[in-house]
């Protein structure tokens, strides 16, 4: 079993939004899946054992990997809600793949094939390729199974501004059984610690927009306020727990019961049931945006916070965060139609990630019956100053 960690303050008060820059909503999943804006920072060494890798303020976040030797460079989403990595080969023709950074066998020495094939769907987008190991440096070197798409059909890859995919979720749900990245760091003892954490930065521009990170290996004290809680992960699968409600005005608007949450730094909406969402909606939603199901609010609204309540902490989201705001605003909620086995699911994308400081903890925790369960957790604790000492620039 594996486990959530997780912080909360008091609410924010009500406030009036107006109109700001947001940034590029082109989705991905059909469940807010969005490619991150351009502008593409490299990583550097932090601490013993521990690394910081950069990442590029958007709705979504994109960092810079190496792969093969000498290293060729790809840009990928550090994304929570898969587990594969992948990058376009020169083995592809497709469009999708001609529009990006290719990666070359021939020209690395450490390159070595396998016959395994692999695919991998992200909604409007897939790929199809082999898998191959070679080494993958994200700010320190290890060896790694990669996914090399051979095909990439349809358009949407084409356009989006990155070149692959790096997963951080659970070997379960990896394609054609591949290792996912961070567990191959753990099983080469290439982290000081079993968990990696997440830190998004909450407003836009400068001076945000360089100091989002990914820290492998350990936590940094200095970009969040408060405890770190813990909340147990309900599968071992995607990072994903159990919500109490979502409430507003202290009343339930949705997950009446309880329901499903996956943390999915590779989404960047609030993605819920259709029910779910359009139940809350204040007086100044207007007409929804179909597919998906999304809606614009007026600019001059007050809305109040909207409040996940887990594991009986409240985490609130006043409407700065979920309110995308550029020139027109418009509700970061978005609906959606997703077959589940469970009753409610929700996604929480950046939108939650950037208001909730997050460790993605794979150390035993408890007794022995909990380490043959083999606990996990993700840490989440509010920052509304970013971090306290300066992010040194990457090299």
């Amino acid at each position: 079993m594996r486990w959530l960690w997780l912080m909360g303050l008091a609410g924010t008060p009500v406030v009036t939004v107006g109109p700001e820059p947001c940034g590029w909503l082109s989705l991905l999943w059909g469940l807010g899946r969005a490619p991150s804006d351009r502008g593409i920072l490299g990583g550097w060494a932090e601490g013993s054992g521990s690394l910081q890798h950069a990442l590029c303020w958007q709705l979504s976040y994109v960092g810079t990997i190496s792969i093969g030797t000498p290293p060729q460079q790809f840009s990928v989403i550090f994304d929570t809600g898969s587990a594969n990595l992948w990058v376009p080969s020169v083995y592809c023709s497709s469009p999708a793949c001609a529009n990006h950074q290719r990666f070359d066998p021939a020209r690395s020495s450490t390159y070595r094939s396998t016959a395994t094939s692999v695919a991998a769907w992200y909604g409007t987008g897939s790929m199809v390729g082999v898998l191959a190991y070679d080494t993958v440096t994200v700010s320190i070197q290890g060896n790694q199974m990669v996914g090399l798409s051979q095909w990439e059909p349809g358009s949407f890859l084409v356009h989006v501004p990155f070149d692959g995919f790096l997963g951080l979720a659970f070997p379960r749900i990896a394609a054609s059984g591949a290792t996912p990245l961070f567990d191959s760091m753990m099983s080469q003892g290439l982290v000081a610690q079993d968990l990696f954490s997440i830190y998004l930065t909450p407003g836009t521009g400068t001076p945000w927009r360089n100091g989002s990170f990914v820290l492998f290996g350990g936590i940094d004290s200095s970009c969040f306020t408060g405890n770190l809680s813990w909340i147990p992960l309900t599968a071992q699968t995607y990072w994903q727990i159990k919500v109490d409600r979502i409430t507003m005005h202290g009343l339930p608007i949705a997950c009446i019961h309880g329901c499903q949450a996956i943390l999915d730094s590779g989404t960047s909406m609030l993605a819920g049931p259709g029910h779910g969402v359009t139940r809350w909606l204040p007086a100044g939603a207007e007409a929804g945006l179909s597919p998906p199901w999304q809606h614009t609010v007026r600019c001059g609204s007050v809305l109040p916070d909207v409040v996940f309540v887990i594991a009986g902490t409240q985490f609130p989201l006043p409407p700065q965060s979920y309110i995308l705001q550029d020139g027109s605003c418009m509700s970061g909620f978005e609906a959606y139609a997703l077959p589940t086995a469970a009753d409610e699911l929700w996604i929480l994308g950046s939108i939650f990630l950037r208001r909730y400081y997050s460790v993605f903890d794979s150390q035993q925790h408890g007794g022995a019956g909990a380490r043959r369960l083999k606990h996990a957790a993700v840490t989440q604790s509010y920052n509304h100053k970013g971090c306290k000492r300066p992010l040194r620039p990457p090299s």
